[in-house]
């Protein structure tokens, strides 16, 4: 299938053909929301974290007798019962988060994401991104060239450029990530997709294998 290319002055030069594995796959709703709850899942830190009554301090001894005082039973100040005591069923950190996801079907996803931002006209081919500094005034001005629809966009390099790494990331609403990199959590998350004509050289040597 073929599609066009920019330059960075937004003018269509040429058409490059893309290759039908990657760009062609029919979307499947169940398998891509699977694939972004996993890699969603996977990302967690799981840092929250509450106290049971076996690790907050006191109740060494029992607050009162047992009988008698005309008072509720207890046993120790360490019950989630009371003030500063422990937490039942709150979030522990050695809970784990993690999902296996099977190669095949996190590169399906990945396909299926890319096919339908192609489809649905929100991906832009470019010949090349050079600057000669690292300003972010210039990488914006080449940004506002290119025929991109209004949203979040991310750019897709073939190899880390340095100057458009750092020249970009002060932009609202732009980020950049290598080719071999991408995946289908990340590309959901923004509108626009823009590849570099070498990141799908990159994107097929790392994906087709």
């Amino acid at each position: 299938m073929k599609s066009p290319v920019f330059n960075q002055q937004g003018e269509k030069i040429k058409e490059i053909i893309l290759p039908e594995k990657i760009f062609n796959i029919e979307f499947n709703n169940e398998l891509v929301h699977q694939i972004a709850v996993s890699q969603a899942s996977n990302r967690r830190q799981g840092t929250a974290h509450t106290k049971d009554r076996s690790e907050v301090r006191g109740g060494g001894k029992k607050p009162w007798r047992q009988k008698g005082t005309g008072r509720a039973r207890h046993g120790s100040i360490r019950s989630p019962l009371w003030k500063g005591g422990g937490v039942t069923f709150g979030p522990r950190n050695e809970k784990n988060y993690k999902k296996r996801i099977p190669l095949l079907m996190k590169r399906k996803a990945l396909f299926m994401v890319l096919s339908a931002k192609l489809k649905d006209e929100k991906v832009l081919l470019i010949d090349e991104l050079k600057t000669e500094t690292s300003k972010t005034k210039e990488i914006k001005k080449i940004l506002n060239n290119l025929p991109i629809k209004k949203g979040k966009t991310l750019i897709i390099l073939p190899k880390a450029e340095r100057k458009i790494i750092l020249g970009s990331r002060n932009i609202p609403d732009f980020q950049t990530m290598l080719a071999n990199n991408i995946n289908a959590l990340d590309l959901l998350s923004v509108t626009n997709l823009i590849i570099l004509e070498d990141s799908v050289a990159k994107i097929k040597e790392v994906f087709l294998k």
